[in-house]
């Protein structure tokens, strides 16, 4: 369902925008709330939160899913942690519905999705492997990354259980907002494919705007 925000962008305690195919990791207290922006159109967001406190709870698309019974993310959905806390909430959503199950390219994704030869093509692990390298004090390790969401990603899934990367559903300025339930550190991958449908086959910026 989709509901848009009642929040101006002037507001924003924080605002940052990150360049097509780049990354993006910070904190974002409890009641705080995130918002992220589809700025051209057709872009996914590979997005992992973590207790800011304790990296080894982090958003956890089972018990998620399990909770709200059913895949995609929208306003109203609680984004859980694998404890089952709620780490945040969806208030507004002016996309309608956002991947929680396709996961986020990698070398070895690329290889089995796409060709051998496109291996070594950047990927959101990349991102996510130097923002956590490039940022210790966050004290996220690799073996913390675990399964992610994909903002404005459209994956549907057939009456017979399957999945298929389709054409995006987002449009440029859309937007997904979020409060945070607990202190949290949002990672996000700004999708370098460019095999992929869902980010048009040409990566372009996002935006992060953060509101106390």
């Amino acid at each position: 369902m989709t509901i848009a925000s009642a929040r101006r962008v002037e507001n924003a305690v924080t605002r940052h925008l990150i360049d097509a195919g780049d990354h993006y990791i910070g904190p974002v207290k409890a009641g705080q709330t995130i918002r992220i922006v589809d700025v051209d159109g057709n872009e996914a967001a590979d997005t992992l939160f973590f207790n800011a406190h304790d990296p080894a709870e982090r958003y956890s698309c089972m018990d998620t899913l399990r909770e709200q019974g059913q895949v995609y993310l929208t306003t109203g959905s609680e984004l859980r942690s694998n404890l089952n806390n709620v780490m945040l909430t969806i208030p507004a959503d002016t996309v309608g519905r956002h991947d929680t199950l396709g996961g986020a390219c990698a070398s070895e994704s690329n290889t089995v999705r796409y060709d051998l030869e496109k291996r070594h093509m950047h990927s959101c692990r990349d991102n996510w492997m130097l923002a956590i390298a490039n940022h210790p004090e966050y004290g996220i390790d690799k073996r913390d990354i675990a399964h992610n969401i994909n903002f404005f990603m459209n994956v549907p899934v057939t009456a017979d259980g399957e999945l298929y990367f389709d054409d995006g559903i987002s449009g440029s300025g859309k937007y997904v907002e979020m409060v945070a339930a607990m202190d949290v550190v949002v990672l996000i991958s700004n999708c370098p494919q460019l095999n992929n449908p869902c980010s048009g086959f040409n990566p372009t910026p996002l935006e992060v705007l953060v509101w106390d």
